[in-house]
């Protein structure tokens, strides 16, 4: 079984995560204590927002939330270790790399089913059925902090997809993710450094996978805002203004990077991409617009397709205009969304 294609130093490991675990310790301790005193406080704020500004209760949401995600995150952290030792401290890979994964799906399982409960969120999908067999590339946009839970609760818990994931490495400051995510065949890459080692370990990633495996990609790099969008399109626009004016149409996506896509591409050329498309979570960059209530109550739409292999140009001018077509298409289909809702 493939491990991680991050090669990161042990110390440099143990040394981060002596770092990042003790504060979520502390945190869980802290916020357990004081969790009748945060309830009342977070239910007079709630009553005052409902009166003076007409606002959902989001405080009480919060609260109780941020106390699940860190007993989740304690309870997931606890087990991980447990199974570290079961497995004679790491020797035996192929029950930890197995058993994490399982741990893994639990627990971003247990953190999205929180988040539909609280907030009263609904997913719709249509299209799951064409994820199977692999291997397959999917391809997902970026558009809220929230969007992070669909993959994996989708695509890898429902679907059994083994997906390899290709994460911006500052979230290894969350303990779960960095300790299940790098046993696990994933990448942490360091964005926007243009070096082509980037590029060629997550072409890497895509290298050995089998009928039960996929690899995710989010082609966009970072959420979407409007100002980003248009900084994008003119950083495009200096190197090659025909791809610009081609981009121009797109509203609600960002124009796709295309380094790791093709990179990946290169390294399993006979794969099929998937594109995961969604659209209920625009305008929910930021905490501060969950706080303003706009999360509660939203349905969430999510759109699979997939694209044969055989139907993917060869060469990379070819893959750089098929992979732009295919963002404008899904940013018809995300405003069409938008403006039926």
């Amino acid at each position: 079984m493939k491990e991680s294609a991050d090669r990161e130093p042990r110390g440099s490991k143990v040394a981060r995560r002596l770092k990042t675990i003790p504060p979520y310790i502390l945190g869980l301790i802290v916020v357990t204590a004081l969790l009748p005193l945060l309830l009342i406080s977070a239910l007079l704020v709630d009553i005052f927002r409902a009166i003076t500004q007409r606002k959902p209760f989001m405080a009480l949401r919060l609260v109780v939330f941020l106390w699940i995600y860190l007993v989740t995150d304690i309870a997931a952290l606890i087990a991980l270790f447990a199974l570290w030792l079961v497995s004679g401290f790491g020797l035996n890979k192929e029950m930890m790399v197995g058993a994490s994964w399982h741990f893994q799906q639990l627990w971003v399982r247990s953190l999205l089913g929180s988040v539909k409960l609280l907030f009263g969120l609904r997913i719709v999908d249509e299209g799951a059925e064409c994820l199977r067999p692999g291997p397959v590339i999917v391809l997902i946009r970026h558009a809220s902090i929230v969007d992070n839970f669909l993959p994996s609760a989708l695509v890898a818990a429902r679907e059994r997809v083994r997906l390899r994931y290709v994460i911006k490495r500052e979230l290894l400051s969350e303990p779960c993710l960095d300790v299940a995510g790098q046993r696990l065949p994933n990448y942490f890459v360091r964005r926007d450094t243009g070096e082509e080692v980037e590029r060629e370990n997550i072409g890497r990633l895509a290298s050995g996978m089998g009928s039960e495996d996929g690899l995710l990609l989010y082609p966009e790099g970072t959420r979407f805002t409007a100002e980003r969008r248009q900084r994008a399109l003119e950083k495009i626009a200096e190197r090659d203004p025909e791809r610009a004016a081609r981009l121009e149409p797109i509203e609600y996506l960002l124009p796709p990077k295309v380094g790791g896509l093709l990179a990946v591409l290169g390294q399993a050329p006979e794969t099929d991409v998937v594109l995961m498309i969604h659209q209920g979570f625009d305008g929910l960059r930021l905490i501060s617009d969950i706080w303003g209530g706009a999360l509660v109550g939203r349905v969430i739409n999510v759109r699979f397709t997939r694209v044969p292999h055989d139907q993917i140009p060869a060469s990379r001018d070819e893959q750089v205009e098929w992979l732009d077509e295919l963002w404008l298409e899904a940013d018809r289909w995300v405003a069409s969304k938008i403006n039926a809702a």
